[in-house]
Parts: C-alpha cells; structure tokens; sequence
C-alpha cells in the first residue's frame, strides 16, 4: 500500500509538532510519500511564516528594512531545528532567499519558500528524500498549472524514490499532496490538520459537534464552495479523476478516524 500524508501549517509549527508527526508518520510503514506545510500559527496570537515570508518580500524588493523580518522568520526554523536536535544548517538557504526577495522573484516564490524550508528540515527528521516542488511541478510562461507534463515526470521520479518528503508549491501544500498523490496512484492521500475531519455543523456556532465519517467528493465540493476551510476545493480534482480517497484526520488526535471522502 502507498499513501501520501500532507500536514497542515499547524501540525508542523513548532518542534513539538514535528514530533507528533514524526510518529504519526513511523506508525505506518505505508506512509511514504509527505508534503509538509509552512510553519503556522502556534497560539492565537502568533503569526503564520508564510504571512511572514510576504512581509520580508515586500519589504525587501521595495528598498524597505527587511533584516528584522529575515532574522525573525530564520529564527522559527532554527527553533525547530534545535527543538529535534538536528544537525542541520539554513545559512546557504536564507542568503539564496534574500538575494531572491532583492531581484523581485516574485510573491509565489516568496510564498513556497515556507514549505521549501520546512521540507529540508522534515527531510533530515524523517531520513526521507528531499525532492524539491520546482523540479517535479511545472508551469508554463504565463503561469498555468502543466498537469500532464508534472504528472509525467513525478511520475517517473517517484517510481525510482521509495519515501520523499515533496513541499507544497507555490505555498499551496493540499494542492500538491493532491498531485503526489496522483503521480503514484496512491492508496489513499492522507491530509492531517486540527480538526478531526469534516463537522456536521460550524463549530463557531453549535458546540462540540460531531464529525462527518464519509462524504462524497461531490458534497466536498459543495462544502468547500459555501465556505468550509478544511481542505481547497483545487485539491480534490488530482484525486477524483484517479478514484483516490482522501482521509482528513487531526495530528493532534491521531486515534480519531476522520472522514473520509
């Protein structure tokens, strides 16, 4: 059996978090494929790295400070890193990414260096292979999505891989677990975030209320168009036209089963 498992921004915001993942991950030898999201928020009142990374972005390619931005997003990851104690160095990555931000690469380049760093990062943790997104996902000069031409050549890479760790591209990590998942007709695409699943209801107005065991990928659709945030729409189409279920469980209750679609 392969499965791919994709991890919310919050299940990978602190070293913490790292951890369970790592064990969610070890728990299942058939969880070979992983596509990690940015840091996220760690309490309310934090701040997401990728809303981060637009910040230095701006400021950097506009003649603005930007150091204090820099160093504040270098020090997230280094937080981490020290928290798995990993030998492991980001120097070479931040000067590449600051000489980037300066010649204006643009903002979804700013955006993916989030998950680009904490792939590196989730690689060394796991002893999985880290393949980067830009050169397994392609698009063309005016920034279209080649569907087939990725689905070809991560493919035929991944047929050769036997566990990689894969970010998500340009920031969107659902998207691109979606693809992966595609690629190797996978068994199952697991997403992991902090829900255990879809609520038969908004949690913001019933409370407590239970989760949805199985839903077709035609309500998840209906779901996602009135406004339900648990997983972007654009995900599911790799999936569905391969016939591949989606698992949506919480990495903080791992023994919850979720819903599957």
């Amino acid at each position: 059996m392969k499965k791919v498992v994709k991890f919310g921004g919050s299940s990978l915001a602190s070293a913490k978090q790292f951890k369970k993942v790592g064990d969610i991950i070890r728990a299942d030898k058939s969880r070979r494929y992983v596509v990690p999201s940015a840091p996220g928020k760690r309490n309310k009142n934090d701040t997401k790295v990728t809303d981060m990374l637009y910040a230095c972005y701006e400021a950097a390619s506009t003649g603005a400070s930007y150091g204090k931005l820099l160093s504040a997003i270098k020090e997230r990851y280094e937080q981490i890193i020290d928290g798995l104690e990993l030998n492991l160095n980001l120097d070479y990555e931040f000067k590449t990414i600051e000489e980037n931000f300066i010649a204006k690469k643009g903002s979804d380049y700013a955006a993916s260096r989030g998950e680009y760093l904490n792939g590196i990062i989730m690689s060394h943790y796991l002893g999985y292979e880290f393949i980067d997104a830009a050169e397994v996902i392609f698009f063309d000069e005016n920034g279209t999505f080649l569907s087939e031409k990725t689905n070809e050549e991560l493919s035929e890479r991944l047929a050769h891989t036997e566990r990689a760790v894969i970010p998500g591209s340009r920031g969107g990590s659902d998207i691109t677990g979606s693809i992966v998942a595609r690629a190797i007709h996978a068994d199952l695409y697991e997403n992991w975030t902090d829900v255990s699943g879809f609520l038969v209801t908004d949690p913001r107005i019933v409370e407590n209320p239970v989760p949805i065991e199985t839903i077709t990928y035609k309500e998840l659709r209906e779901l996602a168009y009135m406004g339900a945030s648990v997983l972007h729409e654009d995900a599911i189409f790799p999936v569905r036209r391969e016939g591949i279920p989606i698992n949506i469980r919480n990495t903080n209750r791992p023994e919850d089963k979720g819903t599957l679609i």
